[in-house]
């Protein structure tokens, strides 16, 4: 405890933040196995709208405005990648589905590059290489493909880049409250129209975007409410921690998250990471760290 005060305290909110992302994973999870992912994720999101909502409420929004479909596309790119990212926790193990989603930097990095001119330094595009081996190790590719996991996991992390792309875009346009909000309510409108499409359509392919809604009850109410609650405290702290220390060292810290998510994943019964999705993890950290401290 006496050295962790001693850390630089942006550093000492990120660790945390990302111990508490990692069991915000874990509730999810849980919560998973009484009620399909995509109403995981509509009570992930339903949180945040009711949050975010009452700020609002409490100090209105003041911004220019004028993007309404790059508003909105930022808010679809992060429900789907939302999505996928739910029903990987809910069947594969937690470290996994983590990793993941900690591609989506090294996505960003090339999306900021071709959309928006970004220069990449020769370190950023090594980063990026090393980051595409890490994915190889981690997919283990064989000769009938990727599995559903696979691609849905490689779809989370690019669906957060492209959402986190947007960001650099709208954030001179729009209250930062907006363009969270844009997220949530899309993460929560959208999974109600999907339980209206699910009634019709039978498909378990798209199991991870379909599903019935089935209200929660006894022990399954502290899963949902724990979820969000320690979700939010996870952004906050997270907030806190690039308000406090250089987004690069941040950014850098906030893979600590994988290895919270492997603790708390073999503490459920998740099975140790193999050798090649060790050395995957390896790399992709790596160049998630290299990237970061390049910004």
């Amino acid at each position: 405890m006496k050295y962790f005060l001693e850390i630089n305290k942006g550093v000492q909110y990120m660790l945390l933040a990302s111990l508490l992302f990692a069991f915000m994973g874990a509730f999810a999870k849980l919560a998973s196995e009484h009620m399909s992912s995509l109403e995981v994720v509509f009570f992930r999101n339903l949180f945040g709208v009711l949050i975010i909502g009452t700020a609002i409420l409490k100090k209105p929004m003041k911004h220019q405005g004028g993007k309404p479909w790059l508003l909105f596309f930022r808010g679809f790119m992060g429900f789907s990648a939302l999505l996928a990212f739910f029903y990987n926790i809910a069947n594969i193990p937690l470290g996994d589905a983590m990793t993941w989603s900690k591609t989506s930097p090294i996505f960003t990095a090339l999306f900021a590059w071709f959309f928006l001119s970004e220069q990449l330094s020769k370190k950023a595009w090594f980063a990026v290489f090393i980051g595409f081996i890490g994915i190889v190790f981690i997919t283990q590719p064989s000769g009938i493909g990727f599995s559903k996991y696979d691609l849905l996991g490689l779809f989370s992390g690019v669906g957060a880049a492209l959402a986190y792309t947007s960001i650099r875009e709208l954030k001179n346009y729009y209250d930062t409250r907006a363009i969270v909000l844009s997220f949530m309510g899309v993460g929560t409108a959208g999974p109600l129209v999907l339980f209206g499409v699910s009634e019709y359509f039978h498909m378990p392919e798209l199991d991870f975007m379909l599903g019935e809604f089935v209200m929660p009850e006894g022990v399954v109410w502290f899963y949902v409410i724990a979820m969000g609650v320690i979700a939010t405290l996870s952004q906050t702290l997270m907030t806190k921690a690039y308000a406090h220390t250089q987004a690069g060292v941040i950014g850098a810290v906030s893979y600590t998250n994988i290895l919270f998510a492997i603790m708390v994943g073999v503490a459920m019964g998740d099975a140790l990471p193999s050798l090649e999705m060790i050395l995957g993890i390896a790399l992709i950290v790596s160049a998630g760290v290299m990237v970061a401290k390049t910004k």
